[in-house]
């Protein structure tokens, strides 16, 4: 069996679909409940749902963010109650272009485990390549024996992108629209703006119309764009949230830029002090570009 570590197509999926562990991590801010009913409505055959806000984050607080990371410990745990094998290889789509698929991407490669994969164009791709669709909740699978090792990802907290605005070591990529890195039509966070010195990729411009990624030269030749001189281990992705960013991360490994950090906290904590700055505006450029 070919393993796949970063995207995988419909087609590939189809050959490989009775060994992997698919999840189904449809959701939408606005509406909770949607992805819920979205799974219910068709899903890939065999697929596993994970709800954003109560299994692929803890519950959030006054000042951490609205998706703060799960307990490793317990999301660890989560996995295996869902039957996930030591060593599966995972896939996981959404309806959304992929920001919620890749949330869970990046916690599993936290867990250490590689053989995770994003599904190129999620479940519009699955359906447009004939793919089947499955209403009735699978039967519960035995309980699995993953384990937890090293992180194969890196995250920074609050204290460091405080101390990256004197420093300057790090050039901070926001994945929000650029409406919302502008501080315009905000209507999820309490402060809208970015924090200062952060540029804008907005996390659908790693994508073409139909949902899908660019070519990969494509990609990276705008990736390097963005980095300038910087090197991929410099970079710290954030978003509102901590899970849009994560498909900036996932761009990034796809085309050989691996190693750059996430912000799990992201706008929403970050704006929750209001003795934190904040810019409202259009694109700062990288001093170290």
């Amino acid at each position: 069996m070919t393993y796949h570590h970063t995207l995988i197509s419909a087609s590939q999926l189809q050959e490989i679909l009775s060994e992997a562990f698919v999840a189904d991590c449809s959701h939408e801010l606005s509406d909770p409940a949607a992805g819920a009913h979205d799974y219910a409505s068709g899903h890939i055959p065999g697929a596993v749902h994970f709800h954003l806000d109560r299994d692929l984050s803890s519950s959030p607080g006054r000042h951490n963010g609205r998706h703060p990371l799960p307990d490793r410990d317990a999301f660890a745990a989560l996995l295996r109650a869902r039957g996930l094998r030591d060593g599966q290889q995972v896939i996981a789509y959404d309806r959304a272009q992929g920001p919620y698929a890749a949330r869970l991407w990046w916690l599993l490669r936290w867990l250490g485990h590689e053989r995770v994969a994003v599904l190129d164009g999620g479940w519009q791709a699955w359906i447009a390549a004939g793919g089947t669709s499955q209403t009735e909740t699978p039967a519960p699978r035995p309980v699995g024996d993953f384990q937890a090792r090293p992180a194969l990802v890196g995250f920074v907290q609050v204290g460091d992108v405080l101390a990256n605005l004197r420093h300057g070591q790090r050039l901070l990529v926001d994945a929000r629209s650029p409406e919302r890195y502008a501080g315009q039509g905000e209507t999820l966070d309490p402060r809208a703006g970015h924090i200062p010195g952060a540029v804008c990729r907005f996390f659908r411009n790693n994508l073409q119309s139909d949902g899908r990624f660019k070519p990969v030269d494509a990609l990276r030749t705008e990736w390097l764009a963005v980095l300038g001189k910087r090197k991929p281990h410099e970079i710290v992705n954030q978003c509102g949230s901590g899970v849009s960013a994560c498909l900036n991360i996932l761009a990034l490994d796809h085309v050989g830029l691996g190693g750059s950090l996430l912000y799990p906290g992201s706008w929403s904590e970050w704006c929750a002090d209001r003795d934190r700055p904040m810019v409202s505006g259009t694109q700062i450029e990288d001093p170290a570009a």
